[in-house]
């Protein structure tokens, strides 16, 4: 599954407060359940008198700014992630009975309304016999990438780890027979990689749980409550503590729908009590706001001030594997939307659909090999920073355009020039178009800057001149030392 369907992106990461889908809209609430439900006995933390005034909203209540800063801070640092969708869907691979299936390859299931007997058969097909722990996160590694989030269940219910709770899973059903969640926590640990697991909470198409738009085969029917105490509650538990006390480093829900404001007091009272302080995005539902918001496939024009945030994004255009979308981004347009995220203040979270076989596409990997190559040379004015310290940069770069269904799309704009992040003692300038002059003038600096360093060349002899009108850096070598983004170091 990625994140979210069409239909239900927009809800889920332009409504904050209670992030709810299209279809939770339609919906009639569920009354809550009586005392068995109830979760006052599970202790939370108390709030103290004097929360973060810089992030107010948080799913620990009433954490101060030191403690907010020490529990978020190597995610704020981190920067640039890897999402993995990976699961039954990648057997299909976008097709039924032989014909192409629109949509997003994990919605297969509910765009195609395969019947779930007909669906669970392609777990037969699931060899993942070329699934390799090591190379997943060696290849998220060498792309300077600091975190996975990895699919532990998408929407069509299938748990991609050893669960008790049923035999829809990848130990039981397919030939695999192997945890590769417990294999990829191992590696992550050697490899110094932080591993946080997507869990979709809401929306199970085999188990009981919701479905946008309805559901399409009778055996699906059944209740929502049942479906959170019996399947996800217990599923969650599994995911929390099965990993060892490092992992997950975050949990990352999805698509809310028909989850209740009680419902979801119900998960979280689970996350607090197992692993209190556990980093969550906004997508639990029921007026769960998290400690993230998750723009998806776009970059918003100003961030999102007083919030931490991450963009989620595909290398191609769909998540899940789906063998006929070769839509691949460039080299180009992944590191200049990386600039442009840390610019803003914000996390890149970019996926990779593996195949059935447990292979990352050799576009996928090629590209990541490229970034990482720059982020080797330049990966210093990318984490552990900070915004721009530039305003006009925070504000929109351009009218937004939208697709034909009113989606924002936020394609490399030829016009922009560069951008800037910012830590103590350096601002980080990353040029794109580079100039033939010799010298580029920026807006004004608060900061004295003592001295200039191209962090790809520092043998250049870099001089800056400063006035009302401006920051100029003089000595540029005629040729750009990176085609794609060259940064320069000014210090202060």
């Amino acid at each position: 599954m990625k994140p979210c369907t069409k239909t239900l992106l927009i809800a889920s990461l332009l409504l904050p407060m209670s992030i709810v889908t299209t279809r939770a809209d339609t919906n009639k609430a569920t009354a809550p359940k009586p005392a068995e439900h109830a979760v006052t006995s599970t202790p939370t933390p108390k709030p103290t008198p004097t929360p973060d005034p810089e992030h107010p909203v948080s799913s620990v209540p009433g954490e101060t700014k030191a403690q907010r800063d020490a529990r978020m801070g190597w995610w704020r640092d981190a920067k640039f992630g890897m999402f993995i969708h990976w699961g039954v869907y990648s057997v299909p691979a976008g097709f039924y009975n032989d014909k192409p299936v629109s949509g997003l390859g994990e919605w297969i299931m509910h765009h195609g309304k395969i019947p779930m007997t007909e669906y669970q058969k392609f777990a037969e097909q699931f060899t993942a016999d070329k699934f390799d722990a090591a190379q997943f996160v060696a290849t998220a590694k060498s792309a300077g990438m600091k975190y996975i989030v990895i699919t532990s269940k998408h929407h069509d219910g299938f748990a991609m780890f050893d669960t008790k709770v049923n035999g829809w899973n990848i130990v039981q059903a397919t030939p695999f027979k192997r945890d590769p969640l417990k294999e990829l926590a191992e590696e992550c640990r050697k490899q110094g990689i932080k591993l946080g697991f997507y869990y979709s909470q809401a929306q199970d198409w085999n188990n009981g749980g919701s479905a946008a738009g309805g559901k399409w085969d009778k055996v699906q029917e059944h209740d929502m409550d049942d479906y959170i105490d019996k399947t996800a509650i217990p599923q969650i538990k599994e995911i929390l503590t099965n990993y060892g006390p490092d992992t997950p480093a975050v949990v990352w829900w999805d698509t809310p729908v028909d989850i209740t404001k009680e419902r979801a007091a119900r998960i979280n009272a689970v996350i607090q009590k197992l692993r209190p302080g556990l980093i969550q995005n906004n997508r639990l539902g029921g007026g769960v706001r998290g400690d993230t918001e998750t723009p998806e496939q776009n970059i918003p024009a100003q961030g999102y001030p007083g919030r931490d945030w991450e963009t989620c994004m595909t290398i191609n255009n769909t998540w899940g594997f789906k063998k006929n979308d070769q839509k691949w981004k460039s080299t180009e347009t992944v590191i200049h939307n990386l600039c442009d995220i840390a610019s803003k203040g914000g996390n890149y979270l970019l996926n990779v659909g593996p195949d059935s076989h447990g292979e990352i596409p050799t576009e996928s990997v090629k590209m990541l090999a490229e970034v990482g190559a720059w982020m080797k040379l330049n990966g210093e004015a990318i984490y552990g920073t900070s915004a721009t310290p530039f305003d006009m940069l925070m504000g929109s770069y351009g009218p937004t355009k939208m697709d034909k269904k009113g989606k924002p799309v936020t394609p490399f704009i030829p016009d922009w020039k560069w951008r800037a992040t910012s830590k103590p003692g350096h601002v980080y300038l990353m040029v794109f178009a580079w100039p033939d002059k010799g010298s580029y003038t920026i807006p004004v600096l608060k900061q004295k800057i003592t001295g200039a360093t191209l962090l790809a060349d520092p043998t250049a002899k870099l001089t800056v001149t400063q006035d009302d009108k401006g920051t100029t850096i003089s000595g540029l070598p005629p040729k750009a030392p990176d085609a794609i983004a060259s940064v320069i170091d000014l210090k202060y």
